[in-house]
């Protein structure tokens, strides 16, 4: 199992938005020079962000900007932006597993909980990063 390059790259737009976005235009050109990332899958992710509320952008060359505080974006906000998960399970369960078996008839009962406890977990640490924490991670670098 492995989350996918757009949570990585999601945050990398809203690094360059919060950066760059005062002194100009951040677009989906601007961000695929700086992710070195097709502008289409920027432009993908951006449609992503929109949707979930956390970022506006201007059509054509307007640009992108942050919809909210930083402090008030989280990386599981960007998560579940980016991320396809199907009905909220971080885990795809196979379906249908022998009944006739002992093992396959019963390890929904013991396998379930386990990997929601582990969903419940990994989702409460990306709960408790934000954006500000990457912005002021950054800056010692920037300086």
């Amino acid at each position: 199992m492995q989350i996918s390059s757009r949570f990585t790259l999601a945050i990398h737009i809203f690094a360059c938005i919060d950066t760059f976005g005062d002194s100009q235009k951040v677009t989906s050109d601007f961000l695929a020079a700086s992710t070195n990332v097709n502008p289409v899958i920027i432009r993908n992710i951006l449609g992503q962000l929109r949707r979930a509320g956390l970022v506006e952008v201007t059509r054509g060359s307007g640009g992108a900007s942050i919809a909210k505080p930083l402090d008030q974006i989280t990386f599981l906000d960007i998560y579940n932006a980016v991320e396809s998960v199907e009905d909220g399970r971080l885990f795809h369960f196979h379906e249908n597993p022998s009944l006739q078996c002992p093992v396959g008839r019963n390890i929904h009962h013991v396998l379930d909980p386990r990997l929601w406890q582990v969903q419940s977990a990994m989702e409460r640490e990306l709960r408790s990063i934000t954006l500000a924490d990457i912005r002021n991670d950054l800056k010692a670098y920037l300086e």
